[in-house]
């Protein structure tokens, strides 16, 4: 479909699009499963992409034009900037905010050209190549889930949930010196773990009795988070990140009795920074996650969840935006 190239407006700036990641939420709102379109926070016609890297085109009249041809990414969370959640650095959670190809209309990175305002861009680093440059913003996710899970270097961390995200999470844990392991159920996603060479990879059938002093949930089941707050050391804590399709229940007296902190994480925002500067010195490469890089032209297999010829193991698919211009 043609569109009019976006104009910036005085704050913003025009980026040409290099690569952007595919995610969950995005075959979520391709097949109308997603929650925003039931509840009036999405609806179609919509462009999607909030995984993505590409280099600044034009600028709006109120931005410095030294941003012209720098490689940027953004956070995708833009606030109104006026509530008192965005005073407090917590656009993220303001009640109006745009979620860039998700939430509020604002269009998302799968085309040529992407409107973004200059206060959300991020420079990225020449040392960071775009393949890892568009997984900037679910690492960015990946590091707060660690963060808040509060472990530190020789301490024991499950995951659970070894996908994308999962895989990101263990990632940062590993390169901050702490023990991990993650869980998931017999199949391809728990075989590629092993490839990783974490300190364990386990189902639920193998799980060790070890003492786990943090636990992250970065899965999609509704029994996880019940089952993290089960594992969980007394006094410890639980980051959930994972969304299920389903209501999950955790029983709320084991929080209070084990004196348990459970943690929600919702965007990246505040963890854009750490993934850049990670990628950037090379204590995570996220690029061994990438199952297969494709063009527009596959889009929609990609979307509806087919399978690509010359796909990988890897949890990830990118698509390169430049494929479609040679």
């Amino acid at each position: 479909m043609d569109l009019a190239p976006p104009r910036p407006a005085a704050d913003e700036v025009v980026v040409d699009v290099s690569m952007v990641g595919i995610c969950g939420t995005d075959r979520e709102l391709f097949d109308g499963s997603m929650a925003y379109l039931h509840d009036g926070n999405a609806r179609y016609p919509l462009q999607i992409g909030h995984e993505w890297v590409g280099r600044v085109h034009h600028v709006g009249s109120e931005v410095d034009p030294s941003w012209i041809g720098r490689r940027v990414t953004a956070d995708p969370m833009l606030g109104c900037g006026m509530c008192d959640r965005c005073v407090a650095h917590r656009p993220h959670v303001c009640t109006a905010r745009y979620e860039i190809g998700v939430r509020g209309g604002w269009p998302g990175a799968l085309a040529e050209q992407l409107p973004v305002p200059v206060a959300s861009l991020y420079a990225v680093p020449d040392s960071v190549a775009d393949l890892a440059a568009a997984m900037i913003e679910p690492a960015g996710n990946a590091w707060r889930a660690f963060e808040a899970a509060g472990v530190d270097p020789g301490e024991r961390l499950l995951i659970l949930g070894p996908g994308t995200i999962g895989l990101l999470c263990a990632m940062f844990a590993r390169a901050a010196g702490v023990e991990v392991h993650l869980l998931g159920p017999p199949g391809r996603s728990i075989q590629f773990a092993r490839t990783l060479d974490f300190d364990g990879v386990w189902t639920p059938e193998s799980l060790p009795r070890h003492r786990w002093h943090g636990v992250i949930d970065a899965s999609n089941a509704p029994s996880c988070p019940r089952l993290a707050v089960e594992c969980v050391e007394p006094g410890r804590r639980v980051a959930l990140v994972g969304l299920a399709g389903a209501a999950s229940h955790i029983d709320t007296r084991d929080v209070a009795l084990k004196d348990v902190t459970v943690v929600g994480i919702l965007g990246a925002s505040v963890g854009l920074r750490h993934a850049i500067d990670a990628f950037a010195d090379g204590s995570v490469d996220p690029t061994t996650l990438v199952s297969v890089v494709v063009g527009m032209h596959d889009i929609t297999a990609v979307l509806s969840g087919r399978d690509i010829a010359g796909a990988g193991p890897g949890p990830k698919t990118l698509i390169d935006l430049k494929l479609e211009r040679r």
